[in-house]
């Protein structure tokens, strides 16, 4: 299992209601089936991810989520998860907004644009970065809103959502003082456990 996935299932209740925005290939939501007994729902839009789901045997809706969750009541999960695709959103802020209205809590994850490699990158080279941790050249890239620490803080000011637990990490998905101390600059990849203000 991805590391942040590991983060992520620290702070999803046992037997609880999980909807996962985007689940690739349900492995999030069958780790969380089979040790904590979540009754979750994925959704997602490519077909040989949701083929993986259904033979793990994971509840699976071809969606894409540039259409909005109108088709999910309100309060009808305890926990909604955005990992790793917020940035490739045509209205990040609107399904973030559909996120808390459908589920108690969100759960959001996304590469941290703010990074210092991506500043040193850009800055020496006068290109946008590609690396390991943005892998796609800019023209082919699924990224299309490019979000910081300090922009995701923004938006939950704005918003009225607050922030239960933020957790930035490096590329390795470990924490230090340092990441903690200067997130924006140091942190890679942002965590965020989110529920409405």
């Amino acid at each position: 299992m991805r590391p942040d996935l590991e983060i992520i299932q620290q702070w999803i209740e046992p037997e609880s209601r999980v909807l996962d925005l985007g689940c690739g290939n349900g492995t999030l939501l069958n780790y969380l089936k089979s040790t904590k007994q979540v009754r979750g729902i994925g959704l997602e839009i490519d077909e040989e991810n949701i083929q993986c789901c259904i033979q793990n045997g994971v509840n699976v809706i071809e969606q894409n989520l540039d259409e909005g969750l109108s088709n999910f009541q309100s309060g009808s999960f305890e926990t909604v998860l955005l990992a790793q695709t917020l940035q490739a959103l045509s209205n990040p802020d609107k399904l973030i907004d559909e996120m808390l209205r459908i589920g108690e809590r969100g759960i959001v994850t996304f590469p941290n644009f703010g990074n210092w490699k991506s500043r040193l990158y850009l800055a020496t080279k006068g290109r946008m970065p590609v690396s390991k941790f943005m892998p796609h050249q800019w023209y082919d890239t699924p990224n299309i809103h490019f979000c910081t620490v300090k922009d995701f803080d923004a938006l939950c000011k704005t918003k009225n959502i607050h922030v239960l637990t933020r957790t930035v990490v490096d590329s390795q998905h470990q924490g230090s003082w340092a990441v903690k101390s200067w997130p924006n600059f140091l942190g890679e990849i942002a965590i965020y456990h989110i529920t409405k203000g």
